[in-house]
């Protein structure tokens, strides 16, 4: 098919500066391509029939690791006062 209608991991990286070139970078563009994301992810892992706990732990492991992520500068000045 079309280039543009390819998704990242289908194209190849010699096309890659002509596939970014055809998306659409305005806030309603990344809101339509995020909302495309979550629906994907959705379908994948959660609203599946014989479904395990893989697609909420991913959820809840990824909100860990931001919230780490998030916080590493305040843990970090805490234990240093903590233990010197």
């Amino acid at each position: 098919g079309p280039l543009s209608e390819r998704p990242l991991l289908e194209v190849r990286l010699g096309e890659l500066h002509t596939w970014m070139s055809t998306c659409d970078f305005s806030p309603q563009g990344l809101l339509g391509a995020v909302q495309k994301a979550w629906n994907s992810y959705y379908a994948k892992y959660i609203n599946v029939r014989r479904g395990g706990p893989t697609g909420i732990s991913m959820l809840l492991a990824g909100y860990c690791l931001l919230s780490y992520s998030w916080n590493y500068q305040h843990f970090k000045r805490h234990r240093w006062r903590k233990y010197h």
